[in-house]
């Protein structure tokens, strides 16, 4: 039986996102302010800790966080990312007690080469989001992009593969959930190793 993932108060979640998004940021993939973090506080009413617009990522304290609603509103704190709706659909669809929104180059050199959604298939790192590493087909799908957080999010939801935890925004880059920001950590650090091998392929 798996355990619930824990549930964390305001200050924990400021500092796991801050650890993470410094992590990220070495990677290259929160350049600058880009990108977006987010772990869930409460299912009933659903509130997230999502990083705060503006900041450098690499710089973020544990304050630099806002809480938003179900909608991506923000309930305390200060100006949430313009992104905070998609991620709070995203935890309210999937179940996800993270999410990660980071801007790659193989995320967004990929979704221009493969429109249709990227496939993966023979790979051991599959195992990393829960598939085998052999006889099946395995799709990241690739939607358009949209400033509107209500249509990013219908595009998404019909979009999504079960089997894949994650999405690449055309030209945009890659969000990525888990069951908690370990877990979505992991997701994203494997899907992105997936990208890069197929975009060394082409």
């Amino acid at each position: 039986m798996t355990a619930e993932p824990k549930v964390l108060d305001l200050q924990e979640a400021g500092e796991i996102l801050a650890a993470e998004s410094a992590r990220f940021t070495s990677f290259g993939w929160m350049r600058g302010t880009s990108g977006n973090l987010s772990v869930v506080l409460s299912r009933d009413p659903l509130r997230l800790a999502v990083t705060a617009s503006g900041h450098d990522k690499g710089e973020l304290t544990p304050a630099d966080v806002v809480v938003v609603d179900g909608s991506g509103a923000a309930v305390a704190g200060g100006k949430p990312s313009a992104e905070a709706e998609l991620h709070a659909r995203v935890a309210a669809l999937t179940g996800a007690g993270a999410v990660v929104h980071v801007h790659t180059v193989a995320s967004v050199a990929m979704g221009r080469r493969e429109p249709g959604g990227i496939v993966f298939r023979d790979l051991e790192m599959l195992k990393g989001v829960g598939q085998p590493a052999h006889g099946v087909e395995v799709t990241l799908p690739v939607i358009a992009n949209s400033q509107d957080m209500k249509v990013l999010g219908d595009r998404l939801e019909a979009a999504r593969d079960p089997h894949m935890p994650a999405v690449v925004v055309a030209g945009h880059g890659l969000y990525v959930w888990g069951a908690d920001p370990r877990q979505a950590r992991h997701h994203t650090e494997v899907v992105e190793w997936l990208l890069e091998l197929e975009l060394t392929q082409r």
